[in-house]
């Protein structure tokens, strides 16, 4: 699904009224009907709910939805506070409220109302379109909500929160859900917001087709629908050598756990033959945890490296000058899909400038912030962060799988990707292993890069999902995320073969 930006958004909700064709107060009609029909089904049918409203289109959402809710029956109390400007929307619902309550009050100083327990509070204050940070009067209400609701529901964002630069320091709604609508806002994937955002949902008011299917963007999320299309079912008639041959640099004295996990989660992603270069101490560890993996201590790379479609390199391994001219080499010489992990990256981070010397076939880096600071720098935000991490994609040509709670990929072209799958059980040892092994796997098998990418890191998270459904996320660890690559795939091939519909998007 496409992440599209406040500006964007404006120009969508523009688009459908003016195509669909649907005036501005029904289309808010639209969207507070899907609100309150969230509200019914979530809260209880005696709940009493509090609406703040602003004087701009957000609050007109409020107030819409603070009508619908008394014509349901329900106790609501509603507070605007006093702006500078009321927009038409906001007046017309104004009008239309009016005869249905006598508890309609303005707030023109900080004498806030009581808040009675249990009461549910409404934030439609300020939507997406704000740019400033709240300051005086609204700063101070946002703070006494915080303060004085235990239930925060927002409309579109939490009031003062950004949509597309960083909020720190802003008065913002600690909302305990997020009704947004028909696609999620850029800032929804950034950890610091969380705070905020709460439990986010995304609900459909119909906007027109033909903007989201026309209209560019950078972000997008990786959700079922896009991995099933680009997922190959296999051929009846295939044998291993048509899902090639994976090689992995992993492993060391100390670490083998690091290549067993990363070994046999390349097996499990489905790579026909898994060879792991290993010392002669070390190669019976390998041998006697994982008999399908081929071991070798053979360090001719003229051998070594002929007819092995992907290499991964880089978890548990021993960082060495020896180590790092083979990564050189590797990056230089082989031909074949590259990913780069842990010690490897370590090591790459004294001169990233050899990633673009590559002739072909774009490596693929998986950091972690950490690492993602020593390769490329220190940021101040995740915003920044973010637009590094494209800047560099482009760059340096490669592609960044920058790991996180929201994975980000970051490819060559410009355009990058949230994951939408994983859970905090997945922040366990081994598991970056275990994702360095999947894409190692899933190039093997001959997926281009971007597509091994999205498809490894979504297969990750979904696969982490399921072991915490099992495990719990406290007690999972990386071997029960391989132990449910079997069961993730089978969700996506049963998405592609039964099929599901996005129907978020209004022909």
């Amino acid at each position: 699904m496409k992440i599209f930006s406040a500006d964007q958004v404006r120009r969508w909700d523009a688009y459908t009224i003016a195509n669909e064709p649907i005036n501005s107060v029904d289309l808010m009609e639209r969207a507070s009907a899907q609100c309150f029909s969230w509200l019914i089904n979530k809260f209880e049918d005696k709940s009493i709910y509090v609406v703040f409203c602003g004087t701009g289109n957000n609050g007109g959402d409020g107030l819409a939805l603070a009508r619908m809710l008394l014509r349901a029956g329900y106790t609501v109390s509603v507070y605007i506070l006093e702006g500078q400007k009321r927009s038409k929307e906001f007046s017309v619902n104004l009008d239309r409220i009016k005869p249905l309550t006598d508890n309609l009050q303005f707030i023109s100083n900080a004498d806030f109302p009581l808040m009675p327990a249990g009461t549910i509070a409404i934030d439609a204050l300020f939507g997406s379109g704000l740019n400033r940070p709240l300051q005086g009067l609204s700063a101070d209400l946002v703070n006494y909500i915080n303060l004085s609701c235990q239930t925060i529901v927002s409309i579109d964002v939490p009031s003062g929160l950004f949509t597309d630069t960083d909020s720190k320091g802003n008065a913002v709604i600690r909302a305990n859900y997020t009704l947004s609508f028909q696609v999620p806002k850029l800032a929804f994937f950034i950890e610091a917001n969380n705070a905020y955002t709460g439990e986010m949902h995304l609900l459909d008011i119909g906007f027109h087709a033909n903007f989201y299917r026309d209209e560019p963007c950078i972000f997008n999320t990786i959700d079922i629908q896009s991995i099933s299309s680009i997922y190959k079912p296999r051929n009846q008639f295939s044998h291993k050598y048509n899902f090639g041959h994976a090689l992995l640099y992993a492993g060391s004295k100390d670490m083998m756990g690091a290549a067993i996990l990363c070994a046999k989660a390349c097996l499990r992603s489905g790579a026909g033959l898994v060879t792991v270069f290993t010392e002669d101490q070390t190669q019976p560890v390998i041998q006697a945890a994982l008999p399908e993996a081929i071991t070798t201590t053979n360090t001719d790379v003229n051998v070594l490296w002929q007819k092995k479609r992907a290499v991964g390199i880089g978890p548990g391994l021993e960082s060495s000058p020896a180590k790092k001219e083979l990564l050189i080499n590797l990056i230089l010489r082989y031909e074949g899909a590259i990913v780069i992990d842990a010690t490897a990256l370590q090591m790459l981070a004294e001169d990233t400038t050899i990633i673009k010397q590559r002739p072909a076939n774009p490596v693929v880096l998986t950091p972690h912030t950490g690492e993602f600071e020593k390769l490329f720098g220190k940021t101040d935000n995740d915003f920044e962060r973010i637009k590094l991490a494209l800047e560099r994609s482009a760059a340096l040509q490669c592609y960044i799988i920058l790991k996180g709670h929201h994975t980000l990929i970051t490819c060559p072209g410009g355009s990058a990707y949230f994951n939408t799958t994983g859970n905090a059980g997945m922040a366990t040892a081994g598991s970056g292993d275990v994702l360095t092994g999947m894409l190692t796997g899933l190039l093997a098998q001959g997926y281009p890069q971007e597509d091994a990418c999205l498809i490894g890191a979504y297969l990750h998270g979904m696969a982490g999902d399921l072991a915490a459904e099992e495990m719990s996320e406290e007690a999972l660890i990386a071997g029960d995320i391989i132990n449910c690559i079997r069961e993730a795939y089978k969700k996506i091939k049963g998405f592609r073969e039964f099929g599901g519909t996005n129907n978020n998007i209004r022909d």
